[in-house]
């Protein structure tokens, strides 16, 4: 072969360093990367809490990758809708899952579908502006909200709910959501996990910024900090740095102040499983289980108490974690919410694997680790594909030509890399407007007539006009 195609299905991080270990290699090779939106970057842009530019970083090295001219860019393009893998693998040597893992895992408890009850996923993304969920709606005239789970994302939901909308609107955070922050009326926030400090997920730097918050003091119960034997062995282990850190920033919050206090307050609660949620026409509030830990270090699992508690509260935020979505055509892992693999590629339901499909990034693994876990996990996806050139159809491909003709038939309008820049460049300008990084688009129509619009003519679109900044 001339060359070896490969598509990728995704444009997140995973689906950027599988392109990037992809072109660095000695083999000719060719990346078609199919995006859903129009807009590529994935977590990045639409994770990312929007007060942690830094972390958004990584979308430049994505951007150096794409301007290879081995690298073809689908935006608009939806796996199933659009195209079937069957298509895909007629015009390509192998395909490379990379879409992530967005469905939010249920609680799985009475009460779970009342109204003010919400997944992480949907507060995220309904901050983030994407499209998905820019027509979302939350009640931020509640005064109180749980949030459950131990992990960074439940931070990040106790984060912007806990700071004031005026620190947030110098931020990419969409317009919409600023604008209904600043009206808010939450004045606690309470996080909820039903392991112990030591078992919690949260990452040291993300845990300290809560000291910091303006107007807003964190605090958490000196008996919730409590340690068994266990826990504590935990702690003392070499590896166990961010514990340790984690440890001394709750620490620091079990001598809080609140006398007098006007302000917010968010409350770190631990060995508490909800397992229930009440209300009559909406939320009233949680019913939680208290727990302990038992087991040998590194290995205790939660049991109950046989003690309830009931606590009071308007809003619910879920973030206990999430799955992945069924692909058709493609064997699923129900339970576990992933593409079942071996390495990265994909075996069938009696265990044989399927050359010329693999999986990286949360769809391959889960929805864990930091956006840098990606590199390494996409290496070894390349590293497994690469080792099956001799089991891939030898034939001649022809890639992302013969996909963007078949679209081109069914009438899909498709974004290139190019057009993307110009989204990218009329953001930036809508954003220095207002003083921001950028105002994203949230409406995929949007996009699609900015991504149609010559260069010229971007000079000459019409942005809405700026507003002052609340300080």
């Amino acid at each position: 072969m001339r060359s070896l195609k490969i598509a990728i299905v995704g444009s997140g991080p995973s689906g950027f360093y599988a392109a990037e270990e992809l072109l660095q290699h000695t083999l000719p090779i060719e990346i078609t990367m199919l995006e859903r939106l129009p807009v590529p970057f994935g977590l990045v842009r639409s994770g990312v809490a929007p007060d942690h530019p830094k972390l958004k970083l990584p979308a430049l090295t994505y951007d150096k990758i794409a301007q290879s001219a081995r690298f073809h860019y689908l935006g608009n393009v939806e796996l199933g809708r659009d195209l079937s893998v069957t298509e895909i693998l007629e015009c390509h040597h192998a395909i490379i899952f990379a879409c992530g893992a967005f469905s939010a895992r249920k609680l799985e408890i009475p009460g779970e579908t009342l109204t003010g009850v919400h997944s992480a996923s949907e507060f995220v993304g309904w901050y983030n502006g994407h499209p998905d969920y820019r027509h979302l709606c939350f009640d931020l005239s509640q005064e109180r909200v749980a949030v459950i789970g131990q992990g960074n994302v439940a931070l990040d939901l106790a984060r912007i709910l806990a700071k004031p909308a005026s620190d947030l609107r110098c931020t990419d955070i969409a317009d919409h959501a600023a604008e209904a922050l600043s009206k808010s009326r939450v004045r606690e926030i309470h996080i909820f996990g039903r392991r112990g400090p030591t078992q919690a997920k949260f990452t040291a730097q993300e845990l300290a910024e809560f000291a910091d918050i303006r107007d807003c003091k964190s605090i958490v119960s000196p008996r919730d900090l409590e340690l068994n034997l266990a826990s504590q062995q935990e702690a003392a282990d070499r590896k166990s740095r961010d514990i340790n850190k984690n440890l001394g920033t709750l620490r620091g919050f079990t001598d809080t102040c609140l006398q007098g206090w006007s302000g917010r307050i968010c409350q770190f609660h631990f060995y508490r499983r909800p397992t229930k949620i009440f209300g009559t026409n909406r939320v009233e509030g949680i019913q939680l289980s208290v727990t302990s830990m038992q087991g040998e270090p590194f290995e205790q699992t939660v049991h109950d108490t046989g003690e309830v508690v009931d606590f009071s509260c308007g809003l619910v935020f879920s973030a206990i974690g999430f799955g992945a979505r069924p692909i058709e055509g493609i064997p699923f892992d129900f339970r576990k919410g992933v593409l079942p693999n071996t390495q990265g590629r994909l075996i069938g339901e009696n265990k044989e694997p399927l050359y010329g499909l693999y999986a990286t990034g949360w769809i391959k693994r889960g929805a864990s680790g930091t956006i840098g876990s990606n590199r390494a996990d996409s290496l070894g996806t390349v590293s497994t594909l690469l080792s099956d050139l001799d089991r891939l159809d030898k034939e001649e491909k022809t890639g992302w030509h013969s996909l963007a003709s078949l679209l081109a038939s069914r009438q899909r309008e498709v974004v290139t890399y190019k057009q993307w820049i110009r989204i990218d460049q009329a953001e930036i300008y809508a954003g220095q407007l207002k003083n921001k990084p950028r105002e994203k688009f949230t409406d995929i129509d949007d996009m699609l007539t900015i991504a149609k619009t010559d260069s010229a003519a971007c000079d000459r679109v019409a942005f809405p006009e700026p507003q002052p900044l609340r300080r």
